[in-house]
């Protein structure tokens, strides 16, 4: 399944990984925001979420640090969406 698909899937939760300023900024509508600091002190919250799980952050260099100590802690369909941009730019197309 392309990575498109799985942002726009029913079930997908995106969570931005950015700092609290840039997703004050702008971020994908109905995202969860968790600073990459935060993300160890949270696994049992983002192991409850729905899947796929869509990381994001600016440039997709702290959302493959994420899903890098994610897939350690043993969670599965964690994926890296890269900017929050290109993610938003999927999860907003007209579905249909």
């Amino acid at each position: 399944m392309d990575l498109e698909k799985r942002i726009t899937d029913a079930n997908a939760t995106i969570v931005d990984v950015r700092t609290t300023a840039e997703f004050s900024g702008g971020h994908v509508t109905g995202s969860i925001h968790i600073p990459l600091q935060e993300i160890p002190y949270r696994v049992e919250e983002i192991r409850a979420m729905s899947r796929p799980i869509i990381l994001c952050c600016a440039s997709g260099n702290r959302s493959g640090q994420a899903l890098q100590f994610l897939a350690g802690q043993g969670l599965s369909e964690v994926y890296n969406g890269g900017s929050w941009l290109d993610v938003n730019y999927f999860a907003s197309k007209p579905k249909g």
